[in-house]
């Protein structure tokens, strides 16, 4: 294609984003997103510190994920719970912003992998998880 002064001028196609429809999408999510996790120099040492297999791991999580997002019943542990333990190992060390950390890393990686209706179910779910999450670890401190 010829441009404005007569260059040649090479059009890329941007590659069309989809929705998140299956298990695939959900582990791609789930794989991607806490590759960066474990990068991440706050989140990081968290993780890494706490979580020894991260293949049974990410595979829970997309167990959960698809039960939240695509409505399978795959998930079925207690995520307060957990978080909860989590925050007895880390001396109750966590806050509200690690919370908002992982919030903005979830949303980069939805927003590099996906557009649609479930993909923001994903986001608007985990911002209120979070919330959620943080507030039940909080009144756990108090026991």
């Amino acid at each position: 294609m010829k441009g404005l002064i007569g260059f040649k001028v090479k059009i890329k196609k941007m590659a069309t984003k989809t929705d998140i429809s299956n298990r695939q999408d959900v582990s791609l999510l789930v794989n991607t997103f806490y590759g960066k996790i474990r990068k991440d120099e706050i989140l990081g040492p968290i993780f890494n510190n706490i979580i020894s297999d991260w293949d049974a791991h990410l595979e829970l999580l997309t167990d959960f994920w698809e039960t939240q997002l695509l409505l399978k019943r795959k998930y079925h542990g207690n995520p307060i719970v957990a978080h909860q333990e989590v925050d007895d190992r880390t001396n109750h060390t966590i806050t509200s912003e690690h919370f908002g950390f992982w919030l903005n890393l979830w949303f980069e990686t939805l927003d590099e992998l996906f557009e649609g209706e479930t993909t923001w179910i994903a986001k608007n779910r985990a911002q209120k998880m979070s919330t959620m999450l943080f507030m039940k670890m909080y009144q756990h401190r108090k026991k």
